[in-house]
């Protein structure tokens, strides 16, 4: 009798593609206070940029440095940095939250959201493949995926980001 609900547990999570409703996500502002994906974002054009290993912040430093520069004065557009901290590194919260605390600026920790736990079905929806890029994801004002991208920074994947992101905020 337990067979089935083992197969059940261990089956694939589909990929998440433009069109689909952002599922919840529960982690933490650098500021300590509780963050709720989608919710954090509503009313708003957002760039989710997820990173599963402590290499692929670079990753999502260049595609945020970036959006930042275009769109950080549109109070109609907002990012979210999302590290996504599995295995026995859960362990080290404390030291991990203080160390990105003190290499992020105040005025952004309320951009990134910390994610312990609960790492491997992020891993299928976004279809991890490379430990060290950044996984991209657009949602519009609603919490819908409207584009999605994973890998380091590149210049023509930016424009098709750019796009997107001005389309959506030119309602």
């Amino acid at each position: 009798m337990l067979l089935p609900v083992v197969l059940m547990a261990s089956a694939a999570l589909p990929g998440l593609s433009p069109g689909q409703t952002m599922p919840g996500l529960r982690g933490e502002f650098l500021t300590g206070r509780p963050a709720a994906l989608p919710e954090a974002a509503s009313g708003r054009v957002a760039l989710l940029a997820f990173g599963f290993t402590y290499n692929s912040r670079f990753a999502v430093e260049a595609w945020v440095g970036r959006f930042r520069k275009d769109f950080g004065l549109n109070p109609q557009v907002t990012f979210f940095e999302i590290p996504m901290i599995g295995g026995m590194a859960r362990l080290g919260k404390w030291f991990i939250d203080s160390g990105m605390r003190n290499g992020t600026p105040k005025e952004d920790h309320e951009h990134v959201i910390t994610v312990y736990g609960g790492t491997d079905p992020w891993k299928q929806r976004l279809e991890y493949r490379s430990p060290d890029a950044a996984y991209l994801i657009v949602l519009d004002q609603r919490g819908i995926v409207r584009w999605r991208h994973n890998g380091t920074f590149d210049e023509e994947s930016y424009q098709a980001l750019s796009g997107q992101i001005t389309a959506l905020t030119a309602n």
